[in-house]
């Protein structure tokens, strides 16, 4: 508050677009699923929140992991559908682990839930362009370099 006096902040029980997005696809997903695996840290409370509508939604079992590792092979008796969601700033490459530890178990038919095309951008604050402008025009790329 004190750097920047005019900085609107959200209501404390305003979530992101991302993590709500995450949120509906899981409650879909969890009313088919037997199991749900949310891949996030435990200390995320988006993560955690995941595991919690999971349940709500009808998953037999829910279980959240930082890693394909951390995965119980048990989890699996009598599974036949695996969810697979992530907390909004999980890593890609984490989740595709997860989803190959389960290809390599039989769970190799993978169908996607989307609640929303996450294709919103930001722009940045017109202070911060004139900023990149006054930047770029004081420092310009000599010719025929990036």
């Amino acid at each position: 508050q004190n750097k920047f006096p005019n900085l609107l902040s959200p209501p404390s029980d305003d979530i992101c677009y991302a993590t709500q997005n995450r949120q509906t696809a899981v409650k879909r997903m969890g009313a088919e699923a037997d199991l749900v695996i949310v891949v996030g840290s435990k200390n995320s409370s988006n993560s955690v929140r995941l595991v919690e509508v999971a349940l709500g939604a009808g998953a037999r079992a829910a279980h959240l992991v930082d890693y394909a590792e951390e995965i119980d092979e048990a989890w699996l008796e009598g599974v036949s559908t695996v969810g697979v969601t992530s907390g909004a700033s999980v890593p890609e490459i984490l989740v595709e682990g997860v989803l190959e530890w389960l290809a390599a178990r039989g769970y190799e038919d993978v169908e996607t839930v989307k609640a929303a095309e996450e294709s919103i951008t930001f722009s940045l604050p017109k202070e911060l362009r004139r900023d990149l402008r006054a930047e770029a025009a004081a420092n310009p790329s000599p010719a025929g370099t990036a």
